[in-house]
């Protein structure tokens, strides 16, 4: 039996591979980095500022086996996207896997949002996201998988959610465009629509608890999500099982959307 075929019995299915987490330092990136290092791949790691969160991430990917390459970043920093694929180039000397987890908003009606505001929102979620892939696909020579980050917001009204909520369908958008341009080079590009998921960063939402109760009633799973329910969803999408879904963006929330309009 050769190598190869011996990983992907163990369920190493991405052996071999590189993949590259944009803020996956905590919550649902560090999730993802664990998931794919669990399934063979090495990783590279892009944060904004938590050494001690892209340690601890570190950590449990070298316990899986793996080696993990750690690079701050400032998404919203055109010279600073372009170093960690220099990075990446160098010590892996490839990438197969994109994941983009990076996000940022304010908690505020859309009409109360000041265009810095805006600009910020828009620049570290969608503008990142397109330049991320720009490059990402430079190194993606045997072909490769792009799997970027959305929520329910980007299809639904949520309160005070609208700054993230249309960058997120701008995301989805892009998603649907780069499956056309990029499928020649072998690149497949797809999105994960996370419901409700237990994270620091949804519980700083307004009224948080009040929506987790209730969230959790409407949910048909009767529970709220984890961020290693959306890590395997997308594991699954970097797997060659899955290239038949292009430009999609998969929606993993418990059922929740099948029951939206009793939110509004």
């Amino acid at each position: 039996m050769t190598t190869r075929s011996q990983g992907m019995r163990d369920g190493q299915h991405l052996k071999g591979r590189v993949a590259l987490v944009i803020g996956g330092s905590r919550g649902i990136g560090r999730a993802i980095a664990i998931t794919l290092a669990s399934a063979g791949a090495d990783i590279a790691i892009g944060y904004l500022r938590n050494d001690a969160a892209a340690n601890e991430t570190a950590r449990q990917v070298k316990r899986c086996g793996k080696r993990v390459l750690l690079s701050r970043m400032n998404v919203r920093s055109e010279s600073e996207i372009s170093e960690i694929f220099v990075e990446i180039n160098k010590t892996y000397g490839r990438l197969d896997i994109l994941v983009h987890c990076a996000a940022l908003t304010i908690f505020k009606p859309l009409t109360e949002l000041t265009s810095l505001q805006i600009s910020r929102i828009l620049d570290t979620n969608a503008r990142a996201f397109i330049l991320t892939v720009q490059q990402a696909s430079k190194l993606m020579s045997n072909g490769g998988v792009v799997v970027a980050m959305s929520s329910l917001g980007s299809q639904h009204y949520f309160h005070r959610y609208g700054g993230i909520g249309i960058a997120k369908a701008c995301i989805e958008a892009s998603v649907r465009y780069f499956a056309v341009e990029l499928a020649p080079l072998g690149i497949r590009v797809n999105a994960v629509s996370a419901g409700p998921v237990e994270t620091d960063g949804v519980k700083t939402m307004p009224s948080y608890e009040a929506r987790r109760r209730e969230g959790v009633k409407l949910t048909p799973a009767g529970r709220v999500g984890t961020p290693e329910d959306v890590a395997r969803v997308v594991a699954f999408l970097c797997r060659k099982e899955s290239d038949w879904i292009r430009g999609q963006t998969v929606i993993a929330d418990g059922g929740l959307s099948l029951r939206i309009g009793s939110l509004l």
